[in-house]
């Protein structure tokens, strides 16, 4: 009966979310101003007609936005659902603009209207929240239930990581909390990774810390749209699929870094203003109250689904610690001590920038480094969720939806975000598994915001401490300590580098370096590869049978093979088995050719492509071309572009 209740009440307030965002879309002073042109009836406006979309229409656009083939495709196929309404319904029409002496009376009338124009058009829209996935009404309760309390849990501890971090970029809290609110709303809504929490991180904040003390926070909110238009653009060119590419060993060393940097990150809680105003450590009884409350909090997340699983133990947790503070008039760090949460609704806001050649040098190159690190950790925490939960993520979709939610952000004065690994492992470790837990997370955020500041902010910082504290051992892959010394001594460092790299600089940097030490280990392994099987025929010609890839790692050894000196008259280098792949192999096989030449020797180069003969130089006349038995594949070279 209760989770019967939870159902009913979940489906009430999606309910009323959709009854405001569709009035607010269809009160507005001008067709101009709606978010979809309106078609208005001409010949006395018996009835007016307006352009909706659903859900599902966005969910299916998204589809063959990421997964068509032709990218021209979703932009003609965008289907509009088109409704008609009653005549009686527009006594007051969105096209009436409100003039400053209008009557209050009048005012209130008209969003009473409006108000009963959107509900009626709800329900014949019949909008069901997340029809792309599974409706509410077929969800089991128990996972409504587990997807709701797990977003309660993770919105609270999205409260001071997004103070934090704006705090961090020289912006108001306000701006962080904003950006953590719709950043997870869209990338919940719309993105490819159900179960994934997205909001303002550190990683971000720390490159747009030089941008907004050099040019103003304005030139932030202008660098997170052009940050949203460059994913919206990878996701167009399905690039998301890049991100498999990645080594294991460089995403071993991307979570062990990741979770050290948010071990280390909870540090700068134990500061407090000193008598000059500059943050020293806490010490006596101030310290250990925070140690303390700490421990409760870790012991409680540990222990309390030993006795039960009803609650998630982290939400239990923030409760049983933030209460036992209040009552017992404990004096320690709260929330409201990192600056006020409360405010209202996002404003629109467009970025106050000249619009010229000159801005767009300026926040171009930070737009570029915050969409790579965004991706990045996006697609790596999707990966890294994946294989937590033995399912498949749709990366092309979620850089679309980190875009979209950056673009949304900026014109909403906000610091935009990206995926956040803390958090979503809260969320994937209370057991939610769907899009509906990130919803609810935005959903609360903005509601402690609105209307519950004043409590949210008396809650302990040791509580929210000592979840992340939790977090952060669970991230990290204590088993890749064991298998250090049993995998290859290149992988090893791989992973212990990528953790250092990431600790000390950025995520970035340290994914770019493991993966660019990876190719070149695995260039350095396939370049020993290449082997020779030498004989003397019946005709007492020499043959050198090769085996494995020619490319530029092994040249050189190829080289190192033949011996022009003591060879006979005749060679024959048989490449039957192996591969030619680029100009530099073309090269080692030209520089081959000339030591037999200079030799007095004869070279035969038998079953090479079109492709070899073709780039060949002095080696192209010692080439035996047989139409029937040699290969055909292609090289990478310019040459032949």
């Amino acid at each position: 009966m209760r989770e019967c209740r939870l159902l009913q009440a979940v489906q009430a307030l999606v309910w009323l979310v959709c009854v405001v965002c569709v009035s607010t879309t269809a009160h507005c002073a001008s067709p101009s101003e709606r978010l979809l042109p309106a078609t208005m009836g001409t010949g006395g406006m018996k009835a007016t007609e307006c352009w909706f979309f659903s859900f599902r229409g966005v969910r299916t656009w998204l589809d063959k936005l990421c997964f068509s083939d032709n990218l021209a495709e979703p932009f003609f196929q965008f289907q509009f659902q088109k409704f008609r309404c009653s005549p009686l319904l527009w006594r007051v029409r969105s096209t009436d603009a409100v003039t400053p002496s209008a009557s209050l009376a009048a005012l209130s009338f008209q969003r009473i209207s409006v108000f009963v124009r959107g509900a009626i058009m709800v329900r014949r829209l019949r909008i069901f929240f997340f029809t792309w996935s599974s409706p509410l009404s077929t969800v089991a309760p128990s996972n409504v239930k587990t997807d709701v309390l797990s977003g309660i849990t993770v919105s609270l501890a999205l409260v001071p990581e997004a103070i934090a971090f704006a705090l961090v970029a020289q912006a108001s809290p306000l701006t962080g909390l904003y950006a953590a609110f719709i950043v997870c709303l869209v990338t919940a809504a719309f993105g490819g990774r159900p179960g994934m929490i997205s909001g303002a991180t550190g990683a971000l904040a720390v490159v747009m810390v030089a941008l907004v003390v050099q040019h103003g926070v304005e030139y932030l909110f202008a660098t997170v749209v052009l940050m949203g238009l460059l994913q919206i653009l990878f996701a167009l060119f399905k690039l998301g699929k890049l991100i498999r590419m990645v080594p294991h060993p460089v995403m071993l060393g991307f979570v062990n870094g990741l979770a050290i940097v948010i071990f280390l990150a909870q540090f700068g809680h134990f500061k407090m203003p000193g008598p000059n105003g500059d943050p020293v450590w806490m010490t006596g009884m101030a310290l250990y109250t925070m140690l303390g409350l700490i421990a409760l909090t870790m012991a409680i997340i540990y222990l309390l689904p030993k006795l039960t699983t009803a609650i998630p133990s982290s939400l239990a947790a923030i409760l049983i610690v933030s209460g036992i503070v209040a009552a017992a008039g404990i004096d320690t760090k709260t929330v409201g001590d990192m600056g006020s949460i409360a405010g209202g609704l996002p404003q629109f806001h467009i970025p106050q920038v000249p619009l010229n050649l000159e801005t767009l040098t300026i926040i171009f190159p930070y737009a570029m480094i915050l969409a790579a690190i965004g991706l990045i950790e996006s697609l790596l925490t999707l990966n890294l969720i994946d294989d937590m939960t033995d399912t498949r993520g749709k990366p092309n979709r979620e850089c679309l939806a980190q875009g979209l939610a950056n673009v949304i952000g900026g014109f909403f004065a906000t610091m935009g975000g990206c995926a956040m690994i803390g958090q979503s492992m809260i969320n994937i470790g209370n057991g939610a598994r769907r899009h509906l837990s990130g919803i609810v997370a935005a959903a609360f955020l903005l509601g402690f915001i609105l209307f519950l500041s004043r409590w949210i902010e008396m809650i302990p910082l040791a509580a929210l401490i000592g979840l992340m504290f939790v977090v952060s051992e669970k991230t990290f892959e204590w088993g890749s300590l064991q298998t250090l010394r049993k995998i290859p001594r290149e992988d090893a460092i791989i992973v212990v580098g990528v953790t250092i790299i990431t600790v000390l600089t950025d995520l970035a940097i340290a994914v770019f370096a493991g993966v660019v030490f990876a190719a070149l280990v695995f260039a350095w392994q396939h370049a020993k590869q290449i082997k020779v099987n030498a004989y003397v025929d019946g005709n007492g010609w020499k043959v050198y049978e090769l085996k494995g890839s020619l490319f530029f790692a092994s040249a050189a050894h190829f080289l190192q093979l033949f011996n022009p000196k003591d060879d006979p008259q005749h060679v024959v280098v048989e490449f039957r088995d192996a591969r030619v792949v680029d100009h530099s192999a073309i090269e080692a096989i030209d520089t081959l050719a000339a030591r037999y030449q200079q030799a007095g020797k004869t070279l035969h180069l038998r079953h090479l492509t079109p492709d070899c003969l073709e780039l060949l130089d002095k080696a192209k006349g010692m080439v035996e071309v047989n139409q029937f038995e040699d290969p055909h594949y292609h090289i990478a070279d310019n040459k032949l572009g």
